[in-house]
């Protein structure tokens, strides 16, 4: 281990989503996420990342016709196991009836108890949008429902169906995002149907409920392959949506009525199913 390492801080006005997708698509290292940013470590000095972020800032705003304000801070500071200190900084979360929580911490008596292999580049359930997802699951995934889950990354969705009784297949276009789940489905003792790297255009069923926590541009660019994986009573719970893109996300799915929705800050959580003629 070398003596020093290099820690960015990053600040961002808004797109945290975005600009998540795209550290994790370029950085061989993993990244902590906080409420507004991104704290960046690595032995490596992280000039060549940092000026990426701002070629990436710049094409967003041209993109999007906004302005986004980005800020970072990198020091050089003395080494230390900085990842185990990560770890343990993470703590249990509740959403009930689940119980999230590290592996060196106890299960709760009484609650449905899902253990993380707490990585930093996969979630904890400490999100908005994944608290109100495990939220609508249990509300509407029912003992062997069969379920889809669009985007599993840590798998903790899948997990949470999984122990409710329901038959669940999973996929995910990022290999990283597998091996997580797949260590993950280990550590809980349960079983998916199917685990695999793709999106759900290869999915060979269909469901009573199908979950995608991903971002909106994605949810707008599968559309019919969602619809394609669909029973024709079946619930679809998306999310990853800014309130802001909420219209243009009901506007690809036209034919489904709003059956809940679920709002935290500025993230919102849609459950919606097909119309009846």
């Amino acid at each position: 281990m070398q003596e020093y390492y290099y820690e960015a801080v990053v600040r961002v006005s808004s797109q945290h989503e975005l600009f998540s997708d795209f550290l994790a698509d370029t950085l061989p290292v993993g990244f902590e996420e906080n409420e507004s940013g991104f704290i960046i470590r690595s032995e490596d000095k992280l000039d060549t990342i940092l000026w990426g972020l701002e070629q990436f800032r710049e094409a967003l705003s041209k993109a999007l016709g906004v302005g986004i304000e980005l800020e970072y801070e990198q020091k050089k500071l003395e080494n230390r196991d900085w990842i185990k200190a990560y770890e343990q900084s993470i703590e249990p979360v509740e959403v009930e009836p689940f119980y999230i929580y590290p592996a060196w911490c106890e299960p709760k008596d009484g609650a449905i108890n899902i253990v993380l292999d707490p990585s930093l580049a996969f979630g904890t359930g400490h999100h908005p949008t994944t608290q109100m997802v495990l939220r609508s699951i249990a509300q509407y995934v029912k003992k062997d429902h069969k379920v889809l889950d669009i985007g599993c990354g840590s798998s903790i969705l899948s997990i949470a169906a999984t122990k409710l009784g329901a038959v669940v297949d999973a996929c995910d276009t990022d290999e990283l995002s597998i091996e997580n789940s797949q260590k993950n489905i280990a550590i809980n003792g349960v079983k998916l149907n199917s685990l695999w790297l793709g999106s759900c255009d290869k999915a060979t069923d269909k469901y009573d409920v199908v979950v995608a926590n991903i971002v909106a541009d994605v949810l707008v660019f599968i559309a019919n392959d969602i619809k394609k994986v669909l029973k024709d009573d079946a619930i679809l719970i998306v999310s990853g949506i800014l309130d802001k893109y909420e219209q243009k996300v009901l506007r690809h799915y036209g034919e489904f009525e709003l059956v809940s929705r679920l709002s935290d800050a500025e993230w919102v959580t849609l459950a919606l199913k097909k119309k009846r003629d």
